[in-house]
């Protein structure tokens, strides 16, 4: 029998019923569920930590918590930053003394990414004292304009449909940096390349030589966890989460906006008390960097045209909604991309193919597709007996038993695991053919992505052209910047040549 503690973590995308299932969990285990005393709940939503707004953020209202407590919601200021790493020291504290008390921590939420670092130690970049060789090195190399702006990163991540030639310039000074990371992400995702760049002015290392040295250490988790993964049908969600906005507006979304574009005006604000109805300075409002804090909630973004206009008129708000709602259900298209190819195969890696019945980390996906008399069935049923046979070290059910769904969603594709395989995923590639202004290169995934874009007829009438101009097609190039020597083009071509032997 394990040492490791127990946890029970409930996950999923919204709209699914994640913080139902965990008061109820809770209320069974007040009724003293093999001498446990109860439960609190921890929550696991990055924009849940943030005081007040209710709506934007989803919160369950506190009439409705039963009486369970719940930690780590309510406690940050709508304008401050607060990180994954910071959440995992305060979970941590929360989970320790929750076991004190002789209660199950039961951590829930939307942001699986959270989540899986809290159960798998070690993960995380740290800082650093000094740089790398490898990256000291590259930043000798540097032109003067990209030394300088590694030297003085932009605070907000710029737009690449506004300012493209700056979201190219970072793409290229990441290049320079860590070729074999920035050919993982298209130019225009700026949020991804500043990500990587600041870890590397954080921790002094290039993240590809992180994802080296974490693949040299066994995932280990911390605790002995319970993974519950609430899922719906796609098309039946998508139906759910339109409600849901429409809900949303009829609840005060529109006032808890206007009070969030106040706060982003003033930098004197600290508090929801100082909040005004009105923004004091527009300027201010247009540069928030929605990327950051609780100004990454949907609908805040979604909202400025509307705001913003000397004239707001129904066309402009319909269409607001409806961004809110496409960004809601892109949102919950993320959520499950990134458990089904993230946190599963490290769960299932730190398994290490042991039976169900033994596993640290068993993981069961609940069908939440539809809701009443079924959800209380399929969910809130079976994730009861679940706990109770976890709790108690009894033999637990097979997770792939439990529905078709639960067969087909939690039966994945082997994911690579040596470094150099995980660098190469997803890799990016340039298409010259369809790249018609070179300030704004035409990228797309290689592999199964980039045949597809071959065979399009966008691209061979472009090809076409250029066959026609040139004498013959060209070819994809596996870097924007060609001015930046490629080691990995060289590495690539050294492939094809040991293949061909």
């Amino acid at each position: 029998m394990s040492t490791l503690k127990p946890i029970i973590t409930v996950c999923g995308t919204t709209g699914v019923g994640k913080s139902n299932l965990a008061i109820e969990l809770a209320l069974k285990l007040a009724q003293g569920t093999h001498g446990w005393k109860g439960a609190r709940i921890i929550n696991a939503d990055s924009m849940q930590v943030y005081t007040g707004m209710d709506v934007i953020t989803n919160k369950v209202p506190i009439a409705e918590r039963m009486g369970v407590e719940h930690l780590l919601m309510d406690f940050k200021q709508p304008g401050e930053q607060y990180v994954v790493g910071q959440w995992i020291q305060d979970a941590i504290k929360a989970i320790d003394e929750t076991h004190r008390m002789d209660k199950i921590p039961i951590i829930v939420g939307g942001t699986s990414y959270w989540i899986q670092h809290l159960i798998f130690p070690n993960r995380l970049p740290t800082a650093a004292q000094s740089l790398s060789d490898s990256v000291a090195q590259s930043i000798a190399n540097l032109p003067p304009d990209l030394l300088e702006l590694f030297n003085a990163l932009p605070e907000q991540t710029p737009s690449a449909a506004s300012h493209p030639e700056d979201a190219l310039l970072l793409h290229k000074l990441l290049t320079a940096l860590d070729e074999p990371v920035a050919q993982r992400w298209h130019w225009r995702d700026t949020r991804k390349v500043m990500g990587s760049l600041r870890v590397i002015k954080d921790t002094g290392k290039a993240p590809s030589e992180i994802i080296l040295e974490q693949s040299k250490i066994a995932l280990v988790p911390r605790y002995r966890t319970l993974c519950f993964w609430l899922y719906a049908e796609p098309s039946i969600l998508n139906e759910r989460l339109d409600a849901r906005v429409d809900n949303m507006i009829k609840e005060g979304l529109l006032d808890e906006i206007k009070a969030l574009r106040a706060i982003a005006s003033s930098s004197t604000s600290s508090s929801l008390d100082a909040v005004v109805t009105e923004p004091s300075d527009e300027s201010a409002v247009k540069q928030t960097d929605y990327t950051v804090g609780i100004y990454q909630s949907i609908g805040y973004k979604e909202f400025h045209d509307y705001f913003t206009s000397p004239e707001p008129s129904e066309k402009l708000f319909a269409s607001a909604v409806e961004q809110m709602k496409y960004g809601t259900r892109q949102y919950a298209k993320r959520q499950i991309r990134w458990l089904k190819n993230k946190l599963l195969p490290a769960i299932y890696s730190a398994n290490d193919g042991t039976d169900h019945a033994t596993a640290l980390l068993p993981v069961y996906l609940l069908d939440a597709t539809e809701l009443g008399d079924q959800w209380k069935s399929c969910v809130l049923n079976q994730g009861e007996r679940i706990m109770e046979a976890f709790l108690g070290n009894e033999t637990l059910l097979d997770p792939l038993s439990l529905s078709e769904r639960a067969r087909e969603m939690l039966t994945i594709d082997v994911k690579p695991t040596s470094p150099t395989e995980v660098l190469r995923a997803r890799k990016k590639v340039v298409c010259p053919a369809c790249t018609l202004d070179p300030s704004q290169p035409f990228m797309v995934e290689d592999g199964s992505q980039w045949e597809a874009h071959r065979r399009s007829r966008a691209h061979r009438k472009y090809a076409a052209r250029d066959k026609k101009m040139h004498g013959k097609p060209a070819k994809r190039r596996a870097t924007v910047h060609s001015d930046i020597p490629s080691k990995v083009d060289a590495e690539d071509q050294q492939d094809q040549q040991g293949s061909i032997v």
